[in-house]
C-alpha cells in the first residue's frame, strides 16, 4: 500500500520466500492501540531517505525473531512509514508478557534509530487500510478456530459415556453446542462479508472490519470458554488441546484492537455515513 515499485521489488520477494522475516511496528501503548491517530513516535529527517525515529511501538507480533522493522513515525505532523534494522543498537526489543505464548508479542523502543523513508508522502489512509486488511485477516482467523473448538468439543461429546450413555445425547450439551454453531455462523456471515468487502475495494471496509472482529471475538471467546466445560476435567489440563485454543481466543479478542473499541468504532463509522 505505502512503498515505491523498487522497495516493493527489493523488500517483498525475500519476505515471502521466508528469507527475511518482516515485523510492523505500527501501535501504542494506549487504550486503542490500534487508533493510528495516537502515533507518538517522531521521525527527524536526515536527508532525502534517511531519518532518526525515537519513540515506543507496543504489540509488535514476532520483532525479536525479524531481519526488518517497519516503523510509522510522525514527521511535519504527518504519518510516514521507515524502514529499520532490529539489530541496531539504538532499537531496543523487550519481550511482552501474554497469555498465548504462540504468538510472540513484543515492545520496541527506539532511541534516535536510524531508518530509511518508504514513502514520504503521509500514508495515514493507506496504513488505515492496511489494518482493516489484517483485521479481517485475523477474524478470519478466529472463526477457523472457533469451527475447530467446536468439532473437538462435538468429537468428545461422542465418545466420552457418563451414566452409560454418550454426553452428547444429554440435552444441556446438545443445546450448548447448537447455540455455539449458531453464534459462530452468525460470525462468520459478518466475516465473510467484510472479506467480500475487500476484494471488492468495497468503501466500506473500515466499518465492516470493525463488525466482523467484534463479532469473531465475541463468537471465538464464548467458544472457548463453553467447549472446555464440554470437555469436562480434562479441558481444564494441558494433556488436551482446548487450553491453547482457549489462551489464543483470548489473545486474539483484544489483539488489533477490543470488542468494546471496535463496537464504538462501528457505530461511530455509521453514523459518519449516515449523515
Amino acid at each position: 500500500h505505502c512503498a515505491s515499485d523498487e522497495q516493493k521489488s527489493r523488500l517483498l520477494p525475500e519476505i515471502s520466500n521466508g528469507s527475511t522475516i518482516g515485523a510492523l511496528a505500527i501501535w501504542e501503548n494506549n487504550r486503542d492501540c490500534w487508533d493510528l491517530a495516537l502515533t507518538k513516535t517522531t521521525a527527524k529527517h536526515v536527508d532525502h531517505s534517511h531519518a532518526a525515529i525515537t519513540g515506543s511501538k507496543h504489540l509488535v507480533l514476532d520483532a525479536g525473531i525479524c531481519d526488518l522493522l517497519l516503523v510509522t513515525a510522525v514527521h511535519d505532523g504527518q504519518l510516514k512509514l521507515y524502514s529499520v534494522d532490529p539489530s541496531s543498537k539504538t532499537v531496543r526489543i523487550r519481550p511482552l508478557e501474554t497469555i498465548d505464548q504462540t504468538r510472540k508479542l513484543f515492545q520496541v523502543d527506539f532511541n534516535k534509530a536510524a531508518g530509511t523513508i518508504l514513502c514520504s508522502a503521509d500514508i495515514s489512509e493507506k496504513i488505515q487500510r492496511m489494518v482493516d486488511e489484517a483485521t479481517i485477516g485475523l477474524a478470519n482467523e478466529m472463526i477457523g478456530g472457533a469451527h475447530s473448538l467446536l468439532d473437538a468439543a462435538v468429537e468428545y461429546a461422542k465418545i466420552r459415556m457418563q451414566f452409560g450413555r454418550q454426553i452428547g445425547s444429554f440435552q444441556a450439551i446438545k443445546h450448548k453446542c447448537a447455540d455455539l454453531l449458531l453464534e459462530i455462523e452468525l460470525a462468520h456471515s459478518g466475516v465473510i462479508k467484510a472479506t467480500d468487502a475487500v476484494d471488492k475495494k468495497d468503501s466500506s471496509i473500515a466499518r465492516l472490519a470493525s463488525l466482523a472482529k467484534a463479532a469473531a471475538s465475541d463468537a471465538y471467546m464464548r467458544t472457548a470458554a463453553e467447549c472446555i466445560q464440554i470437555h469436562g476435567g480434562i479441558g481444564f489440563t494441558w494433556d488436551n488441546d482446548t487450553h491453547l485454543w482457549f489462551k489464543r481466543a483470548k489473545s486474539s479478542e483484544v489483539f488489533l484492537g477490543s470488542p468494546f473499541s471496535h463496537r464504538e468504532r462501528f457505530i461511530k463509522l455509521s453514523v459518519n455515513s449516515y449523515e
